[in-house]
């Protein structure tokens, strides 16, 4: 017996069971992780299948271009055709894709399985979000969203630590491949679950695919992903400035495509009506700095973890464990703090996180040889809490307006930008901090630290611009 099938209406809002709720937050939890997880597998990979530095880039990069540029076409494709399909299509194509990374025999197939694990991880998650904005409301819509935020959040942070636990266990003797065949069996859990367990929402129109803006939208996003996640690596070539010139030029017609295409009175893929809204147009660009700072520490964290204190990639995995521990914890408080305090507890997530960067930062360069244990747990716990306020709270803040027929193109939009923020994070703070590692790494940690602490005040400042949250 199969869950509910319904066109969901603010008058006819199908149910979700607990079991419903976990199934469809294995989604963003698994697509979150296969963007970190990586990371720590790639000297493993190098050494088995004799990769050359550029298709390693390839492994962790084609994985988030792919991801990146075909969400908005995926929550489309949800709202037209049905959201728990498209989801049970995209778990099954993780599952799969997930299964051919794990035993590649080669680098060329390997980069070519995580271009299609992108893909697929695409098709899940608007398809979450979208769901949840349907069929829950008022308080039980903020604390699915704030579930969402714990599960996509706990899997970007604890990402390195369980890449780095897979392989230190070599299980079966398999190495770098259970960091992808780890979500075989999850995923086949879920895809066992989801027709029984997840009813089927839908926009109550059809809205057309609209070619020429998914045309536009994916060399916009492809010119501008690559050259951010490629471009610290390669030193930024001249064909690096092209894509970004032809991302840009692309913006502009895909602007002018979509807003003819409004006037016409059909839906386009990126309704300028949805980026008009309140929620949508101050938001945005508050998730986009938040994000980019979310990134930007987790990759300096692990370079001055293992460069500076000399910790393996396994142990500096460990280090970041507070951070998870702290996220987890103050996450399922977020739904009752929105309730009584609304948008301030963005405000306190900026400045929470910003003092968690401010003292890691001094602890590091005040100590380099073995900063004290005690307040270093403390600076990242600090941290952690910080990203799950301001996390559980952006997301709300920025659907808040959303309407349920475009549910799934406005999640869709929210994790394009998150994504593209996180690429934007590390090639800017990345190459800011590596550019200053010659000069010493004092200077590099505080120059970080300071960018880092600046995000979270702008954060806090544009937290009073947000619309205000209605229960």
């Amino acid at each position: 017996m199969s869950a509910p099938h319904v066109a969901a209406t603010p008058d006819s809002r199908p149910g979700l069971t607990r079991t419903g709720m976990v199934v469809l937050l294995t989604g963003p939890f698994l697509a979150n992780l296969d963007l970190f997880i990586t990371n720590v597998a790639l000297p493993s990979i190098a050494h088995d299948l004799h990769a050359p530095a550029g298709a390693l880039e390839l492994v962790a990069s084609g994985y988030a271009v792919t991801y990146a540029a075909f969400l908005v076409l995926a929550g489309r494709l949800g709202d037209r055709s049905g959201r728990r399909r498209l989801f049970a299509v995209g778990l099954v194509a993780f599952t799969a894709t997930s299964v051919l990374a794990g035993i590649a025999p080669t680098t060329t197939t390997l980069v070519l399985a995580r271009f299609a694990q992108g893909a697929a991880a695409a098709q899940m998650t608007p398809q979450v979000l979208a769901t949840l904005q349907t069929v829950f409301d008022g308080p039980a819509r903020a604390r699915a969203i704030s579930r969402y935020a714990v599960a996509g959040g706990l899997s970007a942070v604890a990402g390195q630590l369980v890449g780095g636990a897979l392989i230190a266990a070599d299980l079966f003797g398999l190495g770098w491949r259970t960091v992808f065949l780890v979500n075989l069996p999850v995923g086949l859990v879920a895809v066992l679950l989801v027709r029984r367990t997840v009813p089927e929402t839908r926009s109550p129109s059809r809205p057309a695919l609209d070619l020429p803006g998914v045309v536009l939208l994916v060399v916009v996003l492809v010119g501008l992903l690559v050259p951010l996640v490629e471009g610290p690596t390669l030193g930024w070539p001249l064909w690096c400035a092209g894509m970004l010139v032809l991302a840009a030029l692309a913006a502009v017609v895909l602007v002018a495509v979509e807003r003819r295409t409004e006037q016409r009175g059909r839906l386009p893929l990126l309704p300028p009506a949805l980026l008009r809204l309140p929620s949508m147009r101050r938001g945005l660009p508050v998730l986009a700095v938040f994000f980019l700072a979310v990134s930007g520490f987790l990759f300096a964290f692990a370079l001055t973890s293992q460069d500076l204190l000399g910790l393996s990639a396994f142990w500096s995995g460990v280090a970041v464990t507070p951070v998870t521990i702290a996220y987890v914890a103050t996450s399922f408080a977020v739904p009752t703090l929105l309730r009584r305090h609304g948008r301030a507890v963005l405000a306190v997530g900026g400045i929470v996180q910003g003092a968690g960067f401010a003292a890691t930062a001094a602890l590091v360069v005040s100590a380099p040889s073995g900063p004290p244990v005690v307040l270093v747990l403390i600076a990242l716990a600090l941290s952690g809490a910080g990203q799950a306020l301001g996390v559980g709270a952006l997301f709300r803040s920025v659907l808040a307006d959303v309407p349920p027929h475009l549910a799934g193109v406005g999640g869709g939009v929210m994790v394009t930008v998150q994504q593209t923020a996180l690429a934007f994070g590390v090639a800017v703070l990345g190459t800011l901090f590596t550019s200053l590692l010659p000069v010493g790494h004092a200077v590099a940690v505080l120059a970080v630290g300071a960018a880092l602490v600046a995000t979270q005040l702008v954060v806090a400042v544009a937290a009073r611009t947000l619309p205000r949250l209605v229960s």
